[in-house]
């Protein structure tokens, strides 16, 4: 059997989602600190930089955007066959007592997020950090909840969630991939 994929946002709902992600960001900031994003590499990174576009039109003003990579963060760092690829973590500004909007693409037991959170930590204390995903999947793993979402697809376990954005790829678009039928369960080996 084969997956069953579903387009569930093409490129125009997708710049939707983004607007009001941005506005909704926007009107929940604290005025007078300093307010920056950081977005998980890799979507998350560029999910970034599409949102610093839309606030600087809703704020006027232009926002530094930064990137983490979680890599070494990861708590299953070790299990896997592969070496991990790192991709490097740039953040041009001090953390410090900054309300950082941190972003990614796809939230789904939040253990990125967690991940994201220990890596920028690691480089100051934010006097706030808030959590903006473009889709929000569920089966949480931690008490980890986002601020700003710009869909909740509700989804089986094994499902996936495929997400294209400009300008990684050549369109935006969001899509469901539903698990086929009698695929194993994905199993977490035992830690020593």
């Amino acid at each position: 059997m084969s997956d069953e994929r579903q387009i569930v946002a093409g490129a125009e709902d997708t710049s939707a989602l983004i607007e009001r992600m941005a506005a909704s960001i926007w009107a929940g900031r604290r005025p007078g600190s300093p307010f920056y994003l950081v977005g998980v590499r890799t979507r998350g990174a560029a999910l970034a930089e599409r949102l610093a576009g839309e606030l600087s039109h809703v704020g006027g003003d232009t926002i530094a955007v930064g990137a983490v990579d979680i890599t070494l963060y990861r708590d299953d760092l070790g299990e896997g066959l592969r070496w991990p690829v790192l991709r490097g973590t740039d953040i041009p500004f001090a953390v410090d007592q900054a309300e950082i909007i941190l972003v990614d693409d796809v939230l789904f037991t939040g253990r990125t997020i967690r991940a994201a959170m220990n890596a920028i930590c690691d480089l100051g204390r934010p006097g706030r950090i808030r959590l903006a995903v473009l889709v929000d999947r569920g089966h949480r793993e931690l008490p980890i909840e986002p601020e700003v979402v710009g869909l909740t697809l509700p989804t089986d376990r094994l499902d996936r969630v495929r997400v294209r954005l400009k300008p990684l790829d050549p369109s935006d678009e969001i899509a469901h991939v539903a698990a086929e039928a009698g695929r194993p369960s994905p199993e977490r080996r035992p830690t020593p």
